[in-house]
């Protein structure tokens, strides 16, 4: 890792220690995911005179309507995801910052990403080369479809929130693969965890949580 993915002073190993412990504090107990938070620079995925925030276990914007999830949220969800057991192919719903993406890459055989704006994408896209993380396959296009031409998918994991658990992307899942997104309106909103089964899917509530709305079409 450069100097500069390492950070100084509110970016610095120090800082985001402190944020490791308030996770574990949180309930966050998968060693292999907290490791990932720990090394993920944050920092490099949130804009220059947000860096100094990127540590606090906060939300923040990132342009274009979006936010970058909390760090306990990425944490939960990535959790939640690989409970159960290692995944090998991860479709993700709104690759966002990336930040969700670089936590998640080493930890998966393969991570397939899309992301409905194009400016975003493209910024997350220098973030992974930057990085050096060579197992992500991006593309620009409308999320709520999914990407039916990888499918089947070990794990899905999706960071908008549609109503309701859409139906086209449990038929994206290996039966018995496991999909954990948020659904609901933004004032009554549920974190869950889908698993496909041999005919159809079960699905059990994680906690509430408040996400962006899971929108359609590109720009």
């Amino acid at each position: 890792m450069t100097p500069g993915h390492l950070g100084i002073g509110m970016t610095s190993q120090r800082t985001r220690e402190r944020l490791i412990q308030r996770l574990r504090e949180e309930g966050i107990r998968d060693l292999s995911v907290l490791d990932r938070i720990r090394n993920t620079p944050r920092h490099l995925f949130v804009d220059e005179a947000l860096a100094s925030r990127a540590y606090e276990d906060t939300a923040l914007p990132i342009g274009n309507g979006q936010t970058i999830s909390q760090p306990y949220i990425v944490a939960r969800m990535t959790e939640a995801l690989l409970e159960g057991g290692p995944l090998e192919n991860i479709l993700e719903i709104g690759t966002g910052s990336g930040y969700q993406t670089a936590v998640l890459a080493p930890l998966v055989r393969r991570v397939y990403t899309s992301e409905r704006v194009k400016v975003l994408l493209d910024q997350a896209r220098r973030r992974f080369q930057s990085l050096n993380i060579r197992n992500v396959v991006t593309k620009h296009t409308d999320g709520g479809l999914g990407l039916p031409e990888y499918a089947p998918y070990d794990g899905i994991i999706v960071t908008a929130a549609p109503e309701g658990i859409p139906r086209v992307l449990v038929e994206q899942l290996r039966p018995g693969g496991r999909m954990v997104l948020p659904i609901g309106q933004r004032d009554e909103q549920a974190l869950v965890r889908v698993t496909r089964t041999a005919d159809g899917y079960q699905h059990e509530m994680l906690q509430r949580v408040v996400f962006v709305p899971l929108l359609g079409g590109v720009c």
